[in-house]
């Protein structure tokens, strides 16, 4: 079967050996996989990805320097089943799953191994007992776009939401528009999305995030006073003293690059919660007492749960979140290097699609 192989840092298509599933598991055709910022950031940061997972407590048997074919938000079709599984789904029943598999020897995150290919291959293998069936009438592309989604419904869920809560997204890739589509499919809000790309903006705006700021026109910090929150600490005892109250500002930091989070302390308004979802790669200085001044929540997250998975395909399937509003883009698996290129540029792509049976 055919494969985009990350080789060094570079991307190549080539054959590679079929794959026979084993006890528990299930042989799938990949119908369609996203082109995650994960993989993007994996393409030339794997070593350093794989040293911060060991450094952070986690074990794993992925090695930068052999081939691995990325890919973990599939959708996917199923061929036949392996021994010791119940045949649960028929072949041709369309599937999702979590991007991890079981196997005789551990745990395998599918996309990330140097033995178990991920939805940039033709097929894959995955756990019969974690696959989910796609709704009757859900679109193969929009189905792929669960486990992208899921991410933001996690990041939502993390946040010490009130009502009333004034969110303040910043980015707009496909993190912060997942964000923000699991903050309105859950009535929070208002929700303030910045990005300098007015692609993105225009994105976030159909994702139904109801204030729009240009960073290059208008600080991102600058409408806390309008939306009813105290902006420093004397405001604030001015307002309690006064008997007034006000719900929590969340900021979803979505961005992921140096300097970001200082800048986002030294932004937000005192008491607030700084939900980081953003994935930055490098090393970060930040000065803890503007964070311990005005006594900011932070909260780092990663993935999501089984159940946020699950929820997250239906409600797709339900149409509370618009997810084909983030794809600006579909390849097969020749011009998978190229869309790697073209997702560099903001103002072009937001979310690109993998169609893995067409060369």
């Amino acid at each position: 079967m055919q494969a985009v192989i990350r080789r060094g840092q570079t991307l190549v298509c080539e054959a590679i050996a079929d794959l026979v599933p084993q006890t528990g598991q299930t042989l799938v055709k990949t119908l369609c996989c996203g082109i995650c910022g994960s993989d993007l950031h994996a393409l030339p940061y794997l070593d350093l990805m794989v040293e911060a997972g060991t450094r952070s407590g986690g074990a794993s048997s992925l090695n930068p320097q052999k081939d691995v074919v990325f890919g973990h938000e599939f959708c996917a079709e199923v061929i036949e089943h392996g021994p010791g599984t119940q045949g649960r789904f028929k072949p041709g029943t369309r599937v999702v799953s979590m991007p991890f598999l079981v196997t005789g020897t551990g745990l395998e995150l599918v996309g990330y191994s140097n033995t178990m290919p991920g939805g940039f291959a033709q097929n894959m293998l995955l756990n019969e007992n974690m696959l989910i069936a796609v709704p009757n009438g859900l679109a193969t592309d929009l189905a792929a776009l669960t486990e992208p989604f899921a991410v933001g419904a996690h990041a939502a869920a993390a946040a010490a939401l009130e009502p009333g809560s004034p969110c303040l997204v910043l980015g707009c890739g496909p993190v912060g528009l997942a964000v923000i589509a699991a903050l309105k499919a859950k009535g929070h809000g208002p929700v303030i999305a910045v990005d300098f790309s007015s692609a993105r903006r225009a994105t976030a705006e159909r994702m139904g995030a109801d204030i729009i700021i240009d960073p290059a026109q208008e600080s991102p910090y600058g409408r806390w006073s309008d939306l009813g929150i105290p902006n420093s600490m004397g405001e604030q005892m001015l307002a309690q003293a006064l008997g007034k109250a006000w719900p929590r500002p969340i900021i979803f930091e979505c961005v992921g690059a140096p300097g970001m989070l200082q800048k986002v302390m030294e932004g937000a308004p005192p008491k607030a919660q700084i939900i980081v979802a953003g994935v930055c790669m490098q090393k970060d200085v930040i000065e803890p007492s503007i964070a311990i001044n005005k006594q900011l929540d932070l909260r780092f997250v990663l993935g999501y749960s089984a159940e946020e998975f699950a929820a997250t395909l239906f409600d797709i399937a339900e149409g509370r979140i618009d997810a084909g509003q983030i794809i600006t883009g579909k390849v097969g698996l020749s011009e998978v290097a190229s869309a790697f290129e073209a997702l560099a540029s903001p103002d072009h792509h937001v979310k690109i699609l993998v169609e893995p049976q067409r060369l």
